[in-house]
């Protein structure tokens, strides 16, 4: 770690004011408080108590992101005079004509960044540089600043104001659909963030999910030190592609440990940047990752460069890209304020100490115990990755592989067979199975696999997964099972929702636990029924270790952009991707892993499609509210703890 930790460092002590200071925040506005109250009362002259309330809540707000460049103090209280709805039916027209022009706009948006990342998700010739600027190009950066500029966005500030995550949360409870719509609605236009700011962090995410989807060890080039080849010819993506291969050598003696410990060895050397920068996507050099010797196609040996902190760059150079746009956000001035309370709902605070709850549980020395039992020796650091809990750890990969590259030999295969297959199998309708599968388009990914919402309905859905010449392998195939079920969400979330600005779920972990419940589905859905007896104790102590692996990497990210990074007895936490190509996106995974345990409970005993039907059309409410109406109690580690310990017992 010697070599990363002076960067890491570095970013920490330049940062630490920028994210925990609030001042930091760039002053806009030039109306001040005098004439925010005339305003109010003359709204209240105009229109009675009625609108009272509504304007007391959404002039300040207006006020908070007017400047001098729209106009002066009297410029903006005409235009509130002038843009105030207060008749209740021409509000309502108001919010009908938003919603469908927004899913003209975003939909197109969506759209275009679509085709223009083509060339750099999806497999095909070499991105071009040229490919990889409009990669990075953001149809979305000037909708803000079009939208202020032509003051469309303070007439909906006006109308519809802003509410706080405490009051969503508690007010909601009580909410119409319509007036959740409105709130929705008031959560447009928090802040001003200049175009060039949006377009340089698109740039930044887009450079780093490039770097991060064209990381690639050759396998079939690794020796041991006795110059031993353990793995056939085969790229892996990092992390991705390594954690699951590594997850498919419990059960094989000796020889699985080796190839384990040498995937961890690989990992390490990743994560300190000690790994020689050649190796990377090249078959030219055969490569010992414990000595780090390097030898060419003739055996000589060769003195490579290691790689120049290239990961770290791109963590820090996120930071810096977000920095700027912390600037201008009153209400969520940091990226971990932006991160939490306004895309996953969730305070900071609260994530943390749910997480932190789970991993201090005893119930995690009892598994971990019970683990140790089952590989013969004691756990390792890669042993995060434990998958013996899951009924496919008895199973041949190869066997797996082969049906499903019989199966779905293209992508054509996947999309025409494989999603009504599933959907048929879940208990969907012929008839909604098909208009789901209508609405989602598959592609062969360059990355590890992902799912791409459409947000306009004369759009579909995208699933991305990996799909070799022979067909897709099991890997592929768990993934595009798990990419489908955002795609099943995603579909639903837009066309059977109420409202379009109500489209979608509350934050990602929501629509990763769909995922999360499609996927572990995923040996059924090929045919392979288990009639073990434990198969319930089993399942649950994966999603509970699952739990365990990731809610450890996710504090690392988020304990990272806190700026309290320190020394573990092991790095292999560093070595997730989504750390340097999707900042603070990992404590989804976990709280997904939440939801979706308790979505499994209400599922049990049950047709899974009519429960996603009666669930998911809900939309975007907020996490608790969601969870109230999905499964009558809001997200909780306890019954994932209670059912831990339980099949502990059952299974002793």
């Amino acid at each position: 770690m010697k070599r990363i930790i002076p960067i890491v460092l570095a970013a920490l002590l330049v940062c630490t004011t920028a994210c925990k200071n609030k001042e930091n925040t760039t002053a806009m506005s030039n109306i001040d408080d005098k004439t925010i109250s005339a305003t109010i009362e003359a709204l209240h002259q105009k229109f009675g108590d009625g609108c009272l309330e509504r304007a007391q809540r959404s002039v300040p707000q207006t006020a908070s992101l007017w400047t001098s460049k729209d106009g002066s103090a009297d410029d903006f209280k005409e235009f509130c005079l002038n843009h105030f709805v207060d008749d209740s039916t021409a509000l309502q027209r108001m919010a009908d004509q938003l919603q469908a022009n927004l899913e003209s706009l975003w939909g197109c948006f969506n759209k275009m960044s679509v085709d223009l990342k083509m060339p750099l998700h999806v497999t095909g010739p070499e991105p071009t540089a040229l490919d990889e600027m409009f990669g990075g190009y953001d149809p979305y950066a000037h909708f803000d600043d079009d939208m202020f500029e032509q003051k469309i966005a303070f007439a909906v500030v006006l109308n519809f104001p802003f509410y706080t995550l405490d009051e969503k949360n508690e007010l909601g409870k009580n909410w119409s659909r319509k007036q959740w719509a409105y709130a929705r609605l008031g959560d447009l236009f928090t802040s001003r963030v200049p175009a060039e700011c949006n377009q340089q962090l698109a740039n930044q995410l887009a450079a780093a999910d490039n770097y991060i989807s064209n990381y690639n060890i050759m396998m079939g080039h690794l020796v041991d030190d006795q110059g031993k080849h353990l793995f056939p010819d085969m790229a892996l993506i990092t992390h991705w592609g390594l954690r699951d291969e590594l997850k498919t050598h419990y059960n094989e003696g000796d020889s699985g440990l080796a190839k384990q410990r040498m995937i961890y060895q690989v990992m390490r050397r990743i994560i300190d940047q000690s790994i020689p920068q050649k190796v990377i996507n090249c078959p030219d050099y055969e490569w010992n990752p414990y000595s780090n010797a390097v030898t060419d196609k003739d055996g000589a040996s060769v003195a490579l460069a290691s790689e120049p902190d290239v990961r770290y760059q791109y963590f820090l150079d996120n930071f810096h890209a977000m920095q700027q746009v912390d600037r201008y956000n009153p209400m969520y001035p940091t990226a971990i304020a932006r991160a939490f309370n306004q895309d996953m709902e969730v305070s900071y605070e609260e994530i943390e100490q749910l997480f932190t709850s789970f991993l201090e549980s005893p119930v995690v020395a009892e598994v971990a115990k019970l683990i140790e039992q089952r590989v013969g020796r004691k756990l390792e650091p890669f042993d995060i990755w434990y998958d013996g809990f899951k009924s496919r750890s008895t199973l041949s990969e190869d066997e797996l592989t082969a049906k499903t590259q019989r199966l779905y030999p293209d992508k054509e295969a996947f999309a025409r067979v494989g999603m009504p297959s599933i959907l048929h199998q879940l208990g969907f309708s012929k008839e909604k199975a098909d208009f789901i599968c209508r609405h989602v388009t598959v592609d062969p990914s360059r990355g590890a696999g992902h799912a791409w919402e459409s947000n306009m309905r004369s759009d579909n859905a995208r699933l991305r997964t990996r799909i070799g010449e022979k067909g897709m392998d099991y890997k592929g195939y768990n993934i595009a099972v798990h990419e489908f079920g955002h795609n099943v969400e995603q579909t639903i979330t837009l066309h059977d929702v109420d409202n379009y600005i109500m489209k979608g779920v509350p934050n990602t972990a929501f629509t990763e636990a769909l995922a999360f419940v499609f996927q572990s589905r995923d040996l059924e859905l090929l045919g392979y029924h288990n009639a073990d007896p434990d198969r319930e104790a089993m399942e649950t102590l994966d999603i509970f270790w699952g739990c365990y692996e990731i809610m450890g990497v996710s504090l690392v990210d988020m304990h990272s952009w806190q700026w309290l990074l320190g020394e573990k007895d092991s790095p292999i936490l560093a070595i997730y991707s989504h750390m340097i190509d999707s900042p603070l996106y990992l404590p989804n995974y976990p709280y997904g892993h939440i939801i979706q345990f308790q979505l499994e409970q209400q599922l049990r005993g049950k047709v899974v499609a009519d429960e996603i039907m009666r669930i998911y059309p809900a939309g975007r409410l907020t996490p608790q509210n969601w969870m109230r109406h999905a499964v009558g109690s809001e997200v909780s580690t306890q019954p994932l703890l209670k059912s831990a310990a339980e099949a502990l017992k059952e299974l002793k």
